[in-house]
């Protein structure tokens, strides 16, 4: 799998993610439950590091061998 094909992968990974996120806070909105709301919220604040490190990865490994384009600090191959 070259690095272009991961990222690809990552940004739809991303991508379903974020539409979990999505769907989530809807539910979480219309909750009257109180407790049940805090689980939704909860499992929000899961997703959320999930979402952005596959956004991260995808324009990594897109960009890996652009010399023009400034590498994340904390992520390197």
């Amino acid at each position: 799998m070259t690095l272009l094909e991961m990222s690809a992968s990552y940004r739809s990974s991303a991508a379903a993610i974020h539409g979990r996120i999505v769907e989530l806070r809807g539910l979480e909105r219309a909750q009257a439950d109180p407790e049940a709301a805090f689980r939704l919220r909860r499992r929000i604040d899961e997703l959320t590091p999930l979402w952005r490190e596959a956004r991260e990865l995808a324009a990594l490994t897109a960009h890996y061998y652009d010399r023009s384009h400034q590498k994340h600090e904390n992520c390197t191959l």
